[in-house]
């Protein structure tokens, strides 16, 4: 059992009280008259500095000596903030002094290390890549957010469990064992599978050391790399599609010259049949490559937008009237609500474009005998326009992917009315360049709504 230094002190008086008044039964008797009261008040004297000596002994070692293992008791046990009394930098109030600056300089270094920790914790937790920290052994010791979101796991069932039993991706298991083997960084790809969708996930393996270069661990980094596929496939998809829709009309185009340089028995009528499918055919192919320069030139970064204060009405009444005959060649009826005065800061001959493409298609996609119905309004701080039409409609699978490039609903009536499959696409990029956005409701057999949002003020004050 520990003593205190109290408790030690107490029993050194009690020590000296037994002492001096064992004294005074000894001595007193001896001495005769008047020197007895001497002796006594000489033992009273002496007991009373030794009492001083001691008492001075204990407050100024024994109680500090005291104070300083408490305090250094709850430094072990992580308590900084603990500190010791101190009177003076001298004697035992030095080494107070010392444990004080100690436990000072501990605090500080625990609150950095908390404050960094907290940080790293933070970092980690907020990458957009998945996280997971491997010991030596295989153990799972770190993960963040991200990973717990790609693989739907909880940090209660990945942490302190062995790698293998968390991921069972053969891919995984081999750059585990790769990376410990050559300790070197090693790459590999999964693919996950989520409802319908598949997230394409690439990793690397990390090993990392201490200072004496032994192998701690492995980092293992997951990236998400999905939309790089998506693009990828895009990009690919684009250049096939470039490549078919310009193969059809050079084909053409090609086939019908031959034909004629070939055989000069060709009687006039067929010869000018076969002109007026080149010229048909050259003017798809021109409209295809005007349409590619357009959409190329809204893709670049650089593209930006004519801003005047324009009349909206009268840009929907102009486009109106440029597709009438097309409507009249179809038995199309156009049925125009534009409210007057409709002003908004944009690209008068951009907007045009975008109204010109929504009529063109609900005319070539409307039924024989079909309406379309083009309104335009102000709603707030917005003008809205509407092209609505009772043609083919688009099936709710395949709304999403109508404004990609050369995507069509019905291949053989767009190709029938000369369309590119950059129509949409174009419009898209047109109206996001304004800050508006676009929306389509449709009902496969029933027909489409285009929805388009304008802001009234973009880039231009009132």
């Amino acid at each position: 059992m520990k003593r205190s230094s109290k408790f030690t002190f107490v029993i050194f008086v009690t020590i000296l009280t037994v002492l001096f008044l064992s004294l005074l039964y000894v001595f007193v008797p001896l001495v005769q008259g008047s020197d007895r009261i001497i002796v006594v008040l000489a033992l009273i004297g002496a007991h009373a500095v030794i009492f001083i000596l001691i008492y001075q002994i204990y407050l100024t070692y024994l109680k500090p000596n005291e104070q300083i293992k408490v305090v250094l008791d709850e430094l072990i046990k992580g308590n900084y903030s603990a500190r010791a009394y101190e009177k003076s930098h001298h004697g035992i109030d030095r080494l107070g002094y010392a444990v004080n600056k100690l436990a000072f300089n501990l605090q500080n270094l625990n609150r950095q290390d908390k404050m960094h920790s907290r940080q790293l914790h933070t970092v980690i937790d907020n990458m957009e890549s998945g996280i997971m920290l491997l010991d030596t052994q295989g153990y799972v010791q770190l993960i963040n957010r991200k990973f717990t979101n790609l693989f739907d796991l909880t940090e209660q069932e990945v942490k302190n469990k062995l790698y293998y039993h968390v991921l069972t991706h053969d891919s995984i298991y081999q750059a585990v064992q790769d990376a410990f083997l050559y300790e070197d960084t090693i790459k590999n790809s999964i693919t996950l599978t989520k409802g319908n969708a598949k997230i394409y996930i690439e990793i690397v393996a990390v090993p990392f050391f201490n200072e004496s270069r032994e192998l701690r661990g492995l980092v293992f980094v997951f990236h998400d790399i999905s939309e790089l596929k998506q693009v990828e496939q895009i990009r690919k998809d684009f250049v096939a599609n470039v490549s078919h829709e310009l193969k059809t009309p050079v084909t053409s185009i090609k086939g019908f010259a031959e034909t004629m340089l070939d055989d000069d028995s060709i009687d006039p009528e067929m010869l000018r049949k076969f002109l007026t499918i080149i010229y048909k055919e050259s003017d798809r192919l021109q409209s295809l490559i005007h349409d590619l320069l357009e959409l190329s030139k809204l893709e670049r970064d650089e593209f930006k937008i004519n801003l005047n204060r324009i009349n909206f009405s009268s840009i929907v009444r102009e486009s109106v009237t440029i597709v009438k005959d097309m409507a009249n060649k179809r038995n199309v009826e156009l049925i125009l609500d534009v409210n007057d005065d409709l002003n908004l800061t944009g690209d008068e001959q951009r907007l045009k474009q975008v109204i010109l493409n929504l009529l063109y298609n609900a005319i070539s996609y409307s039924k024989k005998d079909g309406k379309v119905h083009v309104s335009a309004y102000k709603n707030q701080q917005w003008l809205t326009l509407t092209v609505k039409d009772n043609g083919i409609g688009i099936p709710e699978s395949l709304i999403g992917r109508i404004f990609e490039r050369f995507y069509r609903v019905d291949q053989g009536r767009s190709r029938e009315t000369g369309g590119t499959g950059l129509g949409l696409a174009i419009v898209k990029h047109i109206v996001e360049a304004h800050d508006g956005f676009i929306e389509v409701d449709s009902q496969y057999g029933v027909g489409s709504t285009f929805t388009i949002n304008l802001p009234i003020t973009h880039g231009l004050t009132n």
